[in-house]
């Protein structure tokens, strides 16, 4: 790799040891994707390692390196969601001890060092640090140094931006370089698409499920998406975005892209079409069939597959406030064809403690806390990835989470039914 004068004299340790380990540990890492120089960063980080398990010892050393050299990010931070919210998602004595005194047992002084590096502030924790009332929102063509792979794919794709799916450490030293590799989703060559990906669907497929086939099919491939802009439209519009955002998370967690496009939809896709797609691009079809076989997959993970679901979560990614008001209505409308004032199921929904506060002040918050669902700016796989929660029968609509952990997924008005006390999935 090139480096400028600065960039050398960084590596060589003229401005100090522990900036000097941090470049040489980017250099090496852009080498092994031969990239040839770094590039400036345009654009605020989002971390992805938010939860301060008892075991990471090496981060805390190298973040306890970092704030004794004086260092911290050139722009301040966003961070994923917390591990744990008592308030609003109580759990028994044993969890919280196991969380408090085992799991998570270095939350509070992580937190403390991640002030010391340059987080925002106390409410910058949530996996869509992207939306506009969160306010780290990249432009079209900025370079970031983003790790979490729903929001990077979501910046990519949705917004974008230039990013190539990092992993947690090295998006704080990018930050604090203001520097990033030049490689992969960064260059225009990256971009391009490796599949075409035909919808042939009676109907706007479930975004979790479409995503899942597509992720599961291409893996870390750039799909391009046709024909989902007859359901869509072709305005990027809240609800569109709030689509996007769950689609994009499916196929970063089933599979591992980074970058989709749609036609007519995206910026990439509407600016240069077709032009993306890659001569040597593979083709897959999906129809109505396609989506029902994956779904019917899904294995589930319950010890007791009939019991009853104690504990579900809706929400991630966070939930934008438009899809906050759209679970709201349908939650508090299915509750009143059913005759009932409280909800079946305890149920958490999940979104940024910014979009929460927002929601807060209006009459559907009133609504939605008087059927007993509570709000959370949580993040439910790391609150249901331990075995103690992972003996529980919870539900999401989720399909990151659904991947992660132990919980079982439904579709969005299956779970509408189930914790409304509707007519039940068959299958539970």
């Amino acid at each position: 790799m090139k480096l400028t004068k600065e960039e050398q004299e960084i590596y060589d340790g003229q401005k100090g040891e522990t900036l000097a380990k941090i470049m040489r540990t980017v250099v090496e890492f852009g080498d092994i994707f031969d990239a040839k120089r770094l590039v400036p960063t345009t654009h605020g980080s989002h971390f992805v390692t938010s939860f301060g398990l008892g075991l990471l010892k090496p981060i805390y050393r190298i973040n306890e390196e970092i704030i004794s050299a004086g260092i911290k990010t050139k722009e301040p931070f966003t961070m994923d969601p917390r591990p744990i919210d008592y308030k609003n998602v109580k759990c028994g004595l044993l969890n919280k001890l196991i969380f408090s005194k085992i799991m998570y047992s270095k939350q509070k002084f992580y937190e403390e060092q991640l002030q010391k590096l340059g987080l925002r502030d106390k409410d910058s924790f949530t996996c869509t640090s992207y939306l506009k009332e969160v306010g780290n929102t990249p432009k079209e063509g900025d370079i970031l140094g983003w790790a979490e792979s729903s929001a990077v794919v979501y910046a990519n794709s949705v917004l974008g931006a230039r990013c190539n799916r990092n992993s947690g450490v090295l998006d704080l030293f990018y930050a604090i370089l203001g520097k990033v590799p030049e490689f992969g989703f960064l260059t225009d060559e990256g971009r391009k698409a490796d599949y075409i990906v035909e919808i042939n669907t009676t109907k706007l497929p479930e975004a979790q499920i479409l995503g899942s086939a597509i992720g599961m099919k291409v893996m870390e491939d750039v799909p391009y998406v046709v024909g989902l802009d007859k359901f869509l439209g072709t305005n990027l519009n809240d609800e569109v975005k709030a689509y996007l955002k769950d689609f994009g998370a499916a196929t970063a967690s089933n599979g591992s892209v980074g970058l989709f496009h749609i036609e007519n939809l995206t910026p990439e896709a509407v600016k240069l079409g077709r032009m993306l797609i890659k001569d040597s691009a593979k083709k897959y079809v999906i129809t109505d069939e396609t989506l029902e076989e994956v779904y019917k997959s899904y294995p589930i993970l319950w010890k007791n597959k009939q019991a009853k679901p104690k504990l579900c979560f809706i929400g991630c990614p966070h939930l934008t406030l438009s899809q906050l008001n759209d679970w709201t209505e349908k939650i508090v409308s299915n509750l009143e064809k059913n005759n009932l004032k409280k909800i079946k199921v305890r149920t958490i929904l999940t979104t940024s403690p910014q979009v929460a506060k927002i929601f807060a002040e209006t009459e559907n918050y009133k609504k939605l806390i008087a059927t007993g669902v509570k709000i959370s700016s949580i993040c439910p796989l790391m609150y249901t990835n331990n075995p103690l929660a992972g003996k529980k029968e919870i539900i999401t609509s989720s399909n990151k989470l659904r991947t992660y952990s132990s919980s079982r997924y439904f579709k969005d008005d299956d779970i509408i039914k189930i914790i409304t006390g509707g007519k039940q999935n068959e299958n539970i």
